[in-house]
């Protein structure tokens, strides 16, 4: 099962949209590029496994 989920880019400090897949556990990582200027953003994303509540903190890749 999927959802949407925002996260701020730690680069520009835009907000974006991403695919969250929920079946993939309640913490998980991986680096999306900022729909923005670009670059790359690690996202490291929580899912409260009762209310399917998605937060994502990011920081830079490199």
């Amino acid at each position: 099962m999927q959802t949407t989920a925002e996260f701020y880019c730690a680069y520009c400090g835009e907000t974006n949209l991403t695919f969250v897949d929920l079946s993939a556990g309640g913490q998980q990582s991986y680096v999306e590029d900022c729909q923005v200027c670009c670059r790359p953003n690690i996202l490291y994303i929580r899912v409260d496994e009762e209310t399917l509540d998605v937060e994502i903190d990011t920081e830079y890749e490199g």
